[in-house]
């Protein structure tokens, strides 16, 4: 394969390049606080979120390798490789967001979880690969930790105003309604559903994508001679593939993301039942406390996401991402034991770190590994080993809870700090050639 040879990027140029990713992880923020409360306000049972939440792990599991693999094979000079695929993504969000706080029952509000997470997905993956088809290999760690800033910033500003709108809006002599989501809620989704176009615009209009080289135009037109139904045919074929030839590395790699994603998935779940149960809230004082605590994280993650930059060209990234992963379950074993709502904030210090080196270390890994030619399809793979330990937990973990955990959701969090440990170990057998 004849590779491009990449120009270095600005500071700015990349920054420009992921400010979609604020409108993006708006929505993701929403999802892990807001969307739960709504279910709960919506009538339905703790023991019934786990299930309530497969919409994440179904369509992650089958979108983005497909949207992945797809966009390897595309290119307009118009329009480009990847921006058609995260400005539609973002287009479908965007709808979906204006629209959930007006959902009048249960059942409506899972449907649409279902088309926000096709759309968010949509977005996803083509614009983990876009970053790392323009970005050099020296700039890719910069690139990938600035996506955690904007990953960090996004969420911190979804879970900001979740709480500011309770506090600015929520009048003292209203109270919550059984079946019916709280008016304050609703501003929240409003701006996500602004900022995922928005956003996402910025960075289609400000970011040229590279062309492909004259072998990656020789596989364009010859995939686009093919008939429909081998075009139709094909993403499943490159997806299989790319699976049998996976390197070893990724395959280890999901060791670890099976027991870190099962565990993120179950602290978003019962971080707000925790609160009902520790502290006493009602649902929307608990959902507040919730959205305080994401928000710590994020604003942890917005500092520390570049600081981490320099941190893992010195110790390498197997040993930052192993420390960090053993800090978030440190702070997971704390939280259920703190009753204070402000002194509960300071674990999230250690989980921002985690969390900032989640969303950057493992692409910058992975992206350095992987053919060019083959990223789109590898970063939709590598999105599958997040979709399936989120699935496993959504159609396990129900049962688990109620079951072997007694219903509580001190013993949740506890069990989802276990997780984290166990990735932390198994994370120190992750290797990338000509690192420490």
């Amino acid at each position: 394969m004849n590779f491009i040879n990449k120009p270095s990027l600005s500071f700015w140029q990349i920054f420009n390049m992921n400010v979609g990713f604020l409108g993006i992880q708006f929505s993701f923020g929403l999802q892990q606080t807001a969307i739960n409360p709504v279910f709960l306000f919506l009538g339905a049972s703790e023991d019934m979120l786990p299930i309530l939440n497969i919409a994440g792990p179904v369509t992650g599991l089958v979108i983005q390798p497909i949207i992945g693999a797809i966009s390897d094979k595309t290119w307009s000079p118009r329009f480009g490789r990847r921006k058609p695929f995260f400005l539609i993504g973002a287009i479908i969000g965007s709808l979906c967001l204006f629209a959930f706080p007006l959902s009048p029952a249960l059942w409506f509000a899972v449907g649409l979880l279902w088309i926000l997470d096709v759309g968010n997905n949509m977005a996803m993956e083509p614009y983990r690969a876009f970053v790392g088809d323009k970005l050099p290999e020296k700039q890719l760690s910069l690139g990938y930790q600035m996506q955690s800033l904007f990953v960090g910033a996004g969420i911190v500003l979804a879970n900001a105003s979740i709480f500011l709108f309770q506090d600015w809006f929520s009048v003292a002599d209203a109270v919550d309604v059984a079946g019916s989501i709280p008016k304050w809620l609703y501003y929240s989704f409003f701006i996500g559903a602004f900022l995922s176009v928005a956003t996402i615009l910025w960075s289609v209009l400000k970011t040229p994508e590279i062309p492909p080289s004259e072998e990656e135009f020789k596989e364009i037109k010859a995939h686009k001679a093919l008939s429909s139904i081998e075009r139709f045919k094909m993403p499943f074929v490159e997806i299989s593939k790319a699976v049998k030839e996976m390197p070893s590395f990724m395959w280890k790699l999901s060791v670890v993301y099976l027991f870190q994603w099962y565990a993120l998935f179950v602290y978003w779940q019962f971080i707000t039942p925790l609160f009902m149960n520790t502290m006493g809230f009602d649902l929307s004082g608990a959902a507040a406390q919730s959205a305080k605590m994401s928000t710590t994280y994020n604003v942890t993650t917005m500092v520390v996401a570049l600081a981490l930059v320099p941190i893992v060209l010195k110790y390498g990234s197997k040993k930052v991402y192993a420390a960090s992963l053993f800090g978030t379950g440190l702070a997971l074993f704390a939280i259920p034991y703190i009753s204070d709502p402000f002194i509960v904030l300071l674990p999230m210090v250690l989980f921002g770190v985690g969390w900032a080196a989640m969303m950057g270390i493992p692409y910058t890994m992975v992206s350095k590994i992987v053919p060019q030619d083959r990223r789109g399809v590898y970063m939709g793979i590598l999105n599958m080993m997040i979709v399936i330990p989120m699935g496993i937990e959504t159609l396990t973990f129900g049962p688990i809870f109620k079951n072997l955990l007694g219903g509580n959701s001190i013993n949740a969090i506890l069990f989802a700090g276990v997780f984290f440990i166990l990735a932390a170990v198994f994370s120190l057998r992750l290797n990338v050639k000509g690192e420490k």
